[in-house]
């Protein structure tokens, strides 16, 4: 009796099958989407809202860089020009903007929620430091768009908040000297800002960012608490 053929395969089954056995997709997807999780409710979504929209931050944040010019006789003067000239640049400008608030929201209530449910505890230690280390630079993120737009809420708040940076006892005006660029706010803070804005903190970010989610897949996420617990 003749062997029966083997149905054929699409171009795609054979592209798929092709990467698979190169790249390990098939792994990779039940390594880390289609993983056992315990059962949960809405609030273990903030984690991946929280991923989302610093995804969306990022891409409003690309999209403005090509506009923004970031020195002081300028950086007004673009911003004006992206919110009133460039097509859709205030939604552009308004996500980013918005999108930043919401984000330390989110961060803080999803830091709360692994609080609640015991997530800082063994083996889950290093998952929640490095999401602490993910709040701060968040918070750093934040405060150093704030000076971006230059104008005087923007330029009077980032002296407050420097200024406070300065009070640390014994090493506070190096550390204001380091922040600033000198002794005033000028053109080398606003550039020290900007390059820590879209250079350092993201990179950084990206990194920690890895490591959170590398450990959630190792370790697995802690169940929501029993009544009786």
């Amino acid at each position: 009796m003749a062997d029966v053929p083997a149905p054929p395969t699409s171009r795609t089954q054979a592209l798929f099958r092709w990467l698979d056995e190169r790249a390990g997709l098939t792994t990779i997807w039940r390594t880390i989407f289609a993983r056992p999780v315990p059962k949960t409710n809405w609030f273990y979504t903030l984690g991946s809202a929280t991923l989302i929209l610093a995804l969306l931050q990022g891409l409003t944040g690309m999209l403005l860089t090509v506009y923004y010019v970031p020195s002081p006789d300028k950086a007004y003067d673009s911003i004006q020009y992206i919110m009133n000239e460039v097509a859709f640049g205030w939604l552009i400008r308004g996500m980013h903007h918005w999108g930043a608030t919401l984000l330390v929201v989110l961060v803080f209530l999803h830091m709360l929620k692994a609080f609640f449910v015991g997530a800082y505890k063994y083996p889950r230690e290093m998952t929640w430091l490095t999401g602490g280390v993910l709040l701060l630079l968040v918070l750093v993120m934040g405060f150093s768009g704030y000076l971006l737009p230059w104008n005087q809420k923007a330029y009077w708040a980032t002296t407050v908040g420097t200024n406070i940076v300065g009070a640390v006892p014994v090493v506070g005006p190096l550390l204001l000297r380091i922040v600033r660029g000198g002794q005033e706010v000028g053109a080398v803070t606003l550039a020290r800002f900007y390059g820590l804005h879209i250079w350092w903190i993201p990179a950084i970010s990206a990194a920690v960012v890895a490591a959170h989610m590398y450990l959630i897949i190792r370790i697995g996420i802690s169940a929501p608490p029993d009544r009786d617990e």
